[in-house]
């Protein structure tokens, strides 16, 4: 296999996790000339070599390439945009965000535009922008329509004639690049199992150099829980790595992750563990926690490692047999995790409300609201799901812990084996159990269900639910679930302060409490 180009092993992105703000934010929401500095901090400071801009579910300057290189001149003199770091868009999936189909015109087009720009900068032909991600693929269609798309609509335009004697190159000029490089991202439960199904036609169609493949993290432990997210990427890495073999394709997985074990478990205390964890990697999201809820050296030290780490080895493969046992352990653990979720969204929803925005987002429907086979609550992103069970004391890692009880001997053989740092994750996020907390939901079950706008019955049966689960954790893998460590004892009391005024309706000092709680654990989900 041919490498064509610099794999880029960091990817800085605008996840809002932060619970604290960077000294060079003025507001309390990074927006506008902020994301444009964010990028060079991203770059020059930290050591990413690659940033993604996100036009899915928030509004992102077009002109970003002008601004950056009319902003730090000297510095992207030294290091070239798409040659020694990248820029990369993630833009709608018009399947998806039917309001917002417009945009990946808008985007598709300005990459030419940013071309332009960048070519008179270097003053020789430069591509700084030439790949794309695509939300929510699950058909090889969807990145096809998008490829033809661009070649056909927007490179090709160049060739239409306006009259008789001119067209639109001579009119206009060229437009560059000639194609896009498409980064599939894989999202839900059925496209992660199908992943070299979906990549496989496109592969064979429009047969591209390399591939990279992004592997999300956040949503599937939204929607299916802790052990189902973990062990799906798992079975997403194997697919892609026995595709690359049988291709003879080059495919590079990325794989979106936050701080907290819920969602990754990629942060500068944990490094060596998720490297150990995450097999087969080429590239890591940066989010915005680990930029800067840690001491900058930490971060940009976390940042030099992963650079000089990935990518880190091959995946363990996963045969036919152990995917049909993983399958059906994987769907028992969502279907034990999803119950809770659903009957307890009423409360996870109110708390979600006082999460602070760090990023200027619109309206957004998550994977869960619209997908759930169980049931059709509507339930935030991941980031302020688990920023909403944090601040109750009641870590998102430990809902749907029943499984551990159901497992066979088999059953547990495949999943210590393929999911290696278990113990040691829900041990670490057990820490921020607040048995207390436990207490006041159960002691003022008819006040947390009228706060929250649920049926009192309903609150006692789910509290019921999740005693169980922690019990089944603390039995099956031996972890005293509870603060251990001084810092996850402040934690509880900041989380106790916030169940209080919670309750009590003062909104002020709940805000004050949740963001505090938040700060103590290095990122709000």
């Amino acid at each position: 296999m041919v490498e064509y180009r610099k794999i880029p092993a960091t990817i800085s992105t605008q996840h809002p996790d932060n619970a604290n703000l960077p000294a060079w934010c003025t507001g309390s929401i990074i927006e506008g000339n902020a994301e444009i500095h964010e990028i060079y901090y991203a770059f020059h400071d930290l050591g990413c070599h690659e940033v993604m801009w996100d036009s899915e579910g928030k509004d992102v300057d077009t002109r970003v390439v002008r601004k950056l290189l009319s902003n730090y001149p000297e510095y992207f003199y030294e290091n070239q945009l798409g040659r020694d770091i990248f820029l990369t868009y993630r833009i709608p999936n018009p399947k998806i965000e039917g309001a917002e189909r417009k945009v990946v015109v808008e985007t598709l087009q300005n990459m030419t535009v940013a071309c332009d720009v960048a070519s008179s900068f270097y003053k020789r032909e430069v591509a700084p922008i030439f790949e794309v991600m695509l939300p929510f693929t699950t058909d090889a269609k969807d990145l096809l329509w998008l490829h033809n798309y661009y070649k056909k609509a927007i490179a090709n335009a160049e060739e239409i004639r306006l009259d008789e004697e001119i067209t639109v190159k001579d009119w206009i000029g060229c437009f560059q690049p000639k194609a896009i490089e498409l980064i599939p991202i894989i999202e839900d439960y059925d496209s992660i199992f199908m992943v070299d199904k979906i990549l496989d036609p496109f592969i064979m169609s429009v047969k591209p150099r390399y591939m990279r493949v992004f592997i999300a993290r956040s949503d599937p432990a939204l929607n299916y829980g802790l052990l189902c997210a973990v062990l799906l990427a798992k079975v997403a890495l194997s697919k892609l790595h026995f595709l690359s073999q049988r291709r003879e394709i080059p495919i590079h997985p990325i794989l979106g992750v936050g701080s907290m074990p819920f969602r990754g478990h990629l942060s500068p205390n944990n490094l060596q563990n998720f490297l150990k964890e995450y097999k087969g990697l080429s590239t890591v999201t940066i989010q915005s926690a680990l930029k800067y809820d840690y001491p900058f050296e930490q971060a940009k030290n976390c940042v030099s490692l992963l650079n000089s780490h990935l990518p880190n080895g091959v995946p363990p493969p996963i045969d036919h047999d152990a995917e049909e046992k993983l399958d059906s352990i994987i769907r028992k653990s969502a279907s034990i995790y999803g119950r809770v979720v659903e009957r307890f969204a009423p409360l996870i929803n109110s708390v979600a409300s006082y999460v602070p925005p760090r990023r200027a987002r619109r309206l957004h429907i998550g994977l869960f609201g619209y997908s759930r086979r169980v049931g059709t609550v509507s339930l935030p992103r991941a980031i302020p799901f688990a920023a909403a069970l944090y601040s109750l004391g009641i870590p998102p890692e430990l809902l749907g812990g029943r499984i551990f009880s159901e497992l066979k001997e088999e059953e547990w053989e495949i999943v210590s084996e393929h999911y290696v740092n278990l113990r040691h994750d829900l041990e670490e996020a057990g820490g921020y159990l607040s048995w207390r907390n436990i207490e006041l939901l159960k002691h003022d079950s008819k006040g947390v269900a009228k706060r929250s706008g649920m049926d009192e019955e309903r609150m006692k049966e789910v509290l019921k639910d999740i005693l169980s689960d922690l019990e089944a954790v603390e039995r099956n893998l031996g972890i005293k679930l509870g603060p251990a460590t001084h810092v996850q004892m402040k934690h509880e009391n900041f989380a106790n302060n916030f169940l209080i005024s919670f309750l009590e309706g003062d909104n002020v000092a709940a805000s004050t409490s949740l963001l505090e709680a938040a700060k103590t654990r290095r990122c709000l989900g």
